[in-house]
């Protein structure tokens, strides 16, 4: 395919687990999909077996903690592409000590929680909004979770009221709140962003406790890249289903 006309899609935090299935399931939808990983060697790795799979698969290094690599992936992909139709931020982390009381998790935990989940979210989706502004239907998709649903945390009987992983609990309340503010500011563009809640997947992040597999997972945040025109803006959804705030 010709990537002057195909879709251009990024995928952070992509060298395993939701992130690489996302990349899958992008690439078999006939995207140019480039799977971002901290460590360049891993994610050349991953995008060579897909590769093989004859799947439009590019490999890109990017630590989103890191100001320099954030800057350096903005610039390879305007370099080869000149533009950015699709960006997933996938990449996340889960610190809390679930035998501690929130109360108790430490203040790192809180920070470093905050700087993957939140903070680097913001830097990277700044660094690349002016790609996406270049194409001509730009999408974000922000991964949160159900577990930043302060609805359902404060609603006695829901799935997840008394779980408590507060410091990821709330990164991704503050994720939710991000996909707003940035949506109502796309509001007028052809740019829409979203956040989706992937289901609870079996993934290294749970040990391996979750209830579906990572090929559902990553249906979410697949079917939330791929929207028209006609797609929602600044809404938090599970395949589709409209959760609450």
């Amino acid at each position: 395919m010709n990537t002057a006309t195909q879709k251009i899609a990024l995928v952070t935090g992509a060298t395993r687990g939701i992130g690489l299935e996302t990349v899958r399931q992008l690439a078999q939808a006939g995207v140019h999909t480039l799977l971002a990983g901290r460590k360049r060697d891993v994610a050349v790795a991953e995008a060579l077996k897909l590769q093989a799979e004859g799947l439009p698969v590019e490999a890109i290094q990017l630590d989103v903690g890191d100001a320099a690599s954030i800057a350096a992936a903005v610039q390879t992909v305007t370099e080869r592409h000149g533009r950015l139709d699709i960006l997933v931020n996938n990449a996340g982390i889960l610190l809390d000590d679930i035998k501690l009381a929130p109360s108790a998790q430490t203040l790192q935990t809180w920070r470093d929680t905050f700087d993957t989940n939140v903070f680097a979210v913001i830097a990277v989706t700044q660094a690349f909004l002016p790609l996406l502004n270049a194409s001509p239907a730009g999408r974000i998709v922000n991964v949160s979770s159900i577990l930043g649903s302060l609805t359902l945390h404060s609603q006695p009987g829901s799935p997840i009221y008394g779980f408590a992983v507060p410091a990821y609990n709330a990164s991704k309340s503050a994720v939710n709140a991000w996909t707003v503010q940035l949506a109502y500011e796309l509001r007028e563009s052809t740019t829409k962003v979203n956040t989706v809640h992937p289901g609870y997947v079996k993934t290294d992040m749970n040990g391996g406790e979750g209830e579906i597999e990572i090929s559902e997972g990553a249906r979410s945040s697949v079917g939330m890249a791929l929207i028209d025109a006609d797609g929602p803006n600044g809404s938090f959804t599970y395949l589709g289903e409209v959760l609450p705030w």
